[in-house]
């Protein structure tokens, strides 16, 4: 403890609240997927609407990202650099340009790297580094292709969140 006599009530350190926990929790999501905090209130009411527990559907939406589907299937190293190939229109989406990192993939959709691209050696080295591509996807990595095969369930989604708090935390 700081001080000389030890703690006493100025530097006593307080029991974290249930709000701190609920904060940092979404502040830690925020971060992960590398979403402001207006776009992030935006889809926690979408995923309020939806049916089914809004917790699962919130992380069910971030999941379904582009920039995020491109680091699942191994197609960037991180989802900065996913974020930046997809603004400057690298990828397709059913063979239609899409230059919004934000775009919401659905099942059936089949994303592909632009012919002719200069990223290509940059995807190449990333696909490397991959382990394995979760079961709602599904990757070729000769021809840099994907296929959405449906959304994500909770279980698949392997990012260390506790929905619920984040959940708590908006519905005060």
């Amino acid at each position: 403890a700081p001080g000389q006599h030890g703690p006493n009530a100025r530097t006593r350190r307080a029991k974290t609240s249930d709000y701190s926990l609920q904060l940092s929790e979404k502040q830690k999501v925020r971060r992960i997927y590398g979403i402001l905090e207006a776009q992030f209130r935006r889809y926690y009411d979408k995923a309020s609407r939806q049916q089914g527990i809004t917790g699962e559907n919130l992380l069910t939406l971030l999941e379904r990202r582009l920039d995020n589907v491109l680091v699942r299937l191994g197609f960037a190293a991180s989802r900065r650099q996913a974020r930046q190939m997809v603004r400057h229109g690298h990828w397709t989406v059913n063979g239609r340009r899409v230059d919004i990192p934000s775009y919401q993939v659905r099942e059936g959709d089949i994303v592909t790297l632009k012919t002719g691209s200069p990223a290509e050696p940059l995807i190449r080295e990333a696909t490397e580094l991959t382990a394995q591509v979760p079961a709602w996807l599904q990757a070729d990595h000769d021809s840099l292709t994907a296929k959405v095969l449906r959304k994500p369930e909770r279980r698949e989604i392997t990012t260390p969140v506790q929905e619920q708090l984040i959940v708590e935390l908006y519905s005060r």
